[in-house]
This record gives C-alpha cells, structure tokens and sequence, in this order.
C-alpha cells in the first residue's frame, strides 16, 4: 500500500515538475541557440520536441500499453525487465525491446523487390514522426534577448501540412506488402490502404468546421489555417472571463465543435490502424502487410503506431483542448509567475494534456473488440462522411448568423448533452417478457453456451 501511493505521488505531483523543468530547458535551449545563429531555436526545437519528448513518450507508451492491457484484464503486466536490484515496475522493458530489435536477424526474403522493401518501413515513419514538427507546444517568450518558442515550424497552411503528410504513410503501407512478394502481406497491405484511403475523406471534413469557427476569431492578416493561431483563438472568452482571476467559458474547439472531435477522433483513430480499426493485422483473419520484417525494420512499423498516438493527441490537444493554455487563471497566474515562468507552465500543461489523450487511446484500444472489415467501411463512409458534412454546413451557418460564436458555443454544449444521454442509456438492457426464458446456444461441437 505504502508502494502504491508513492507511485500516486510520484505520478501527480513528479510528472508535472518533471515537464515544467524540461520545458523551461527547453526554452534555454532554444534561446542560446538562437543567439548563436539565425534558426538555432528551430533546431534545437528539432532534437529537443521530436527526438527527445515524442520519441521518449512513444517509447514509454509501448510500455504503458502493456501495464493498462494487464490492468484491464486483471493479469500481472511485464515486471521482469530490472536492472539488477534497482526494480521499477518492469521501466526497462522498452530498452529491451530495442536491443532485442538491434540485434534480430534482418531477413529479406529472396524474392522481394529489396530497395522498396527497405524504403517501406521509413515511408511509414518518417511523415508521421514529421506531422509533430507544427504542434505548438508552448507559445513564444523572450528570452536571453532572443523570442523563441516551443514549435518547430509555424506555417500558414499548418493544418493542410497535417493533411498531406498524414495522407503519405499509406505509401509505406501498400509497398510493405507490395514488396515482399507475399500474398498475404500483400492482402494486408490493400486493406490497410483501403481503410487509410477511406479515412482521410472524413479526416479533412472533421476539421472545416474547426477552421471557420476559429475564422471567426482570427484577427486580420491571420490565418485559421495555422495551428499556432487556432490555439490563440481559444484564449478568448465566450462568456465571462477579465478581472483579477480570470473566470468563464474560454472558446475551446470540444465546446465550438464537439461533433467535429468526435469526427476526428475516430478518423484518426481508423489512420492508425489500432483496435478496433486493426483490419490489416487482424490476426484472426489476415496477416498483416509487415509479416515479413523483422529486426528494427519491424521496430519501425511497431513504433510508428505509437509515434502516431503522441501526434493525434498533440494535434487534438491544439485544435479542441486549447492547445498550452490553461481553461481559466491564466492573468493572474501570469502576473505572479512572470513571462518565462508562466510559458513553461503552459508547456508542462501541453504535454499532461497530450498524455491524458494518450492514455484515452489506450483505454479504447483494449475495450471494445475489432470491428468487421464491412462495418469499418460503412463507419467512414455511411456514418462519419454525412456526419462530417453535417457539421460543416451547421458550423458555417451558426457562425454567419453570430460572429461572436456564442450561438456556436450552444449548439455545441446541446450536442455533448444529447452524447452524454446516449452513452448514459446506451448500454440498459431491454427488460425480458414475462413469460421468455433463456434458451441454452449449442455451439457446433454441441456444447452448451
């Protein structure tokens, strides 16, 4: 018992100093870089973010998945992974994973097509490890004489940049069972760019509705099209706010546009191609596009998926949770701590919000069961693609009628009213007849179920 709540502790209170002290070194960082040369803060924002905060984060989660599967299912999770006496829960598993991988065979099968068969992999990494690259992680502060911020790059079309690198991993999944002449890999590779494919219609319309809202609030010269700037735009206040300790219903994208969250989170969610949308490697049905990798080859594809869950939760956190800001006290908080204080805070925030979205996934992944290959088509296609048309044209309209967005703001919070209705009734049973009684199922082998 005593052990438990000292994880407790250490997960409330540590985490949380742990992001704000990196955070802050981060900032440092980037400032001396700057000052050392033009675009240093963006470099070193290259090696900080991606290849420290994303990669660690992905790699942490290969572990976490273990721990909260053997949770949920009430089964011990991996806790022989020890450095000697020092025992941390099992903490060094995912370093054994990468040495286990390091040094794997690398096998090639005779007849693959070698030079596609070594590019698949990277294909499937590189565009989604590159997605995180306009994440705003926390906004810019000056320091050392130099404005830095937490965000590798800032375009104008940042949104359209998620679209088009998101939409160049199928390329890494067709050629991986393209090119290692093998039928069933190559079966897993069409479906998995089918589902991709299918996806990304529903993926695009998710986030119009996102983009005219925040139209709205963008001042002139701006574009809602940049992250960073839809991350401002829900700094403002609906209702409320102002005063000594800033108070109200900040303008956050889940209140604006929860039905485009929802349609973005399940398109997202079928992109990764993680339960229940794990058509491709259903192990019960197909073997999936990567059945002839292994080695770090492999790796690449495994860690892909989880690089891809740190993305979709920085990219939700920006677009519907208000990104680095905090939903109230942010004046007052600001006043107290100074500048630089106050931007790590809000990046130690960023990356508890992405960690929460993390663990959200997690906990789908291994709750509901994999869905049939036909129900995933008609969910893209029949459901999330009218829905996701829905949205748009009831977005464009509220925000014509009330620039201010507060009509918008209502129409939301009935729409989460209506969701939380049906999930709290979705799952009563029917009452029985009084006169039914239970029929005992034979299976084919003729024992009762």
């Amino acid at each position: 018992m005593r052990l438990r709540w000292g994880m407790i502790l250490l997960v409330f209170v540590g985490l949380p100093a742990l992001l704000f002290g990196l955070s802050a070194g981060f900032y440092a960082l980037a400032a001396l870089a700057e000052g050392l040369f033009t675009g240093g803060a963006g470099v070193v924002n290259v090696f900080t973010l991606l290849l420290v905060m994303v990669m660690v984060f992905s790699a942490l989660l290969t572990l976490a998945e273990r721990k909260w599967s053997a949770a949920m299912q009430d089964r011990i999770g991996p806790n022989r992974a020890n450095l000697g006496p020092l025992r941390l829960g099992g903490l060094f598993h995912f370093v054994a994973d990468a040495l286990k991988m390091l040094f794997k065979e690398d096998f090639t099968p005779a007849g693959a097509d070698k030079w596609l068969f070594r590019l698949a992999p990277a294909l499937a990494f590189i565009p989604v490890f590159c997605l995180f690259a306009v994440v705003p992680v926390a906004p810019p502060v000056e320091l050392f004489g130099e404005t830095v911020s937490l965000q590798i790059a800032n375009p104008d079309f940042g949104v359209l940049y998620v679209f088009a690198f998101a939409s160049l991993a199928v390329f890494g999944t067709a050629l991986a069972g393209w090119a290692s002449n093998n039928k069933l890999a190559l079966l897993g590779g069409v479906r998995a760019t089918s589902q991709m494919i299918s996806y990304e219609v529903a993926l695009g319309l998710s986030l119009v509705g996102a983009i005219a809202a925040f139209s709205a609030l963008t001042p002139a010269g701006g574009s809602s099209l940049r992250l960073e700037q839809m991350v401002e735009s829900q700094s403002t206040w609906l209702w409320g706010g102002g005063g000594g300790f800033d108070f109200g219903v900040p303008a956050w994208g889940i209140l604006l546009q929860p039905l485009g969250f929802v349609l973005f989170f399940a398109a997202a969610f079928a992109e990764t191609k993680r339960a229940p949308f794990d058509m491709p490697e259903g192990e019960s049905e197909i073997v999936g596009y990567f059945v002839e990798y292994s080695g770090m080859r492999f790796g690449l594809f495994m860690i892909s998926e989880f690089v891809e869950i740190v993305v979709l939760s920085g990219v939700i956190a920006s677009v519907f949770f208000g990104g680095y800001h905090l939903p109230f006290g942010e004046a007052w908080l600001q006043g107290h701590l100074g500048d630089f204080w106050f931007a790590a805070l809000q990046g130690s925030v960023f990356w508890l919000k992405v960690i929460v979205l993390a663990w959200l996934q997690l906990a789908i992944r291994w709750t509901f069961p994999r869905f049939r290959y036909d129900q995933v088509q008609k969910l893209g296609w029949r459901i999330l693609l009218p829905a996701g048309l829905f949205n748009v044209f009831a977005t464009a309209a509220l925000v014509l009628l009330d620039p201010s967005l507060r009509l918008l703001a209502l129409f939301g919070l009935a729409q989460i009213a209506l969701l939380v209705y049906l999930v709290g009734s979705g799952g009563k049973p029917a009452p029985a007849a009084p006169d039914e009684r239970p029929v005992a199922v034979s299976d084919h082998d003729g024992v009762s179920a």
